[in-house]
């Protein structure tokens, strides 16, 4: 079966005027337009995650040259600059939702910049956008216990639920911080797929519940993502994200082991 290499574009907001919390992770409305543009200028075919994991499991046929189109956390700017140029394009995509952090009933006061409401979310719906889990405070998923980790995503799993009427079948990893428990956990919720970062193109062997993304952020020039759609160069591109991640990962993974070893002697 053909391993094709996909690239699963990772934005956040999409603002003018972003916070200092977002702004590296944002991009401008004119960038995303010009970016949208060239994905159709080049004959990519968007798809959700749903569709792409769904064709993975059953061996149907992927579209030509696919890409996925998602957006963590549920920033306002998705409904108000996103969706306009999606819309024009009638290209699909993936908005994972912190749960927590969406205007409402719900809202824990967590949220970075403007969020969406649930109305705008239900909106998104509408037009054909994969809402999708993400979590509800978005902690690091891999440093809660057992109790925390099955709450934060019963939590939000049921509001997406309540509130779309539609039970989410994909995840994305708030941080992109996963490990094996947490992968077991997300699957015994009821997630169907679920996605990491990583910044490398998504390939079938990398299994359901650890697709890679590519991050895009405020520098990223319009050459920068068409070598991202083309899968060039993203090892250096990225060569100090991952740096940065395996540095983290070791500093997290001794924190577990000193949260263990507390808790084996209370």
């Amino acid at each position: 079966m053909s391993d094709t290499a996909v690239p699963i574009l990772m934005y956040h907001a999409v603002a003018s005027a972003p916070n200092d919390a977002t702004r590296a992770l944002s991009v401008a409305p004119e960038a995303f337009t010009e970016q949208m543009a060239l994905i159709g200028d080049l004959g990519l075919t968007p798809v959700t995650t749903a569709d792409l994991a769904a064709r993975w499991r059953s061996g149907r046929p992927l579209p030509e040259r696919p890409v996925l189109i998602t957006f963590d956390d549920g920033y306002e700017g998705v409904h108000r600059h996103a969706l306009p140029v999606l819309a024009k394009h009638g290209f699909p995509a993936t908005l994972f939702v912190s749960t927590g952090w969406i205007r409402g009933a719900y809202d824990t006061g967590g949220g970075l910049d403007a969020m969406l409401d649930w109305q705008q979310v239900r909106d998104l719906a509408d037009t054909g956008i994969e809402i999708g889990g993400h979590s509800h405070s978005h902690p690091q998923l891999d440093q809660l216990d057992d109790a925390a980790l099955r709450a934060e995503l019963v939590r939000s799993t049921e509001i997406v639920t309540a509130e779309l009427g539609a039970r989410p079948v994909s995840f994305a990893y708030p941080y992109g911080y996963s490990s094996r428990r947490v992968r077991v956990a997300v699957r015994q919720a009821g997630y169907a797929q679920a996605l990491a970062v990583g910044n490398g193109l998504a390939r079938r062997r990398q299994g359901p519940y650890a697709l890679r993304r590519v991050t895009v952020r405020r520098g990223t020039d319009v050459e920068e993502f068409e070598r991202l759609l083309q899968g060039r160069a993203i090892t250096r591109n990225f060569a100090k994200d991952r740096a940065l991640t395996k540095g983290y990962a070791l500093v997290r993974r001794a924190r577990q082991v000193h949260r263990k070893a507390i808790r084996s002697r209370v």
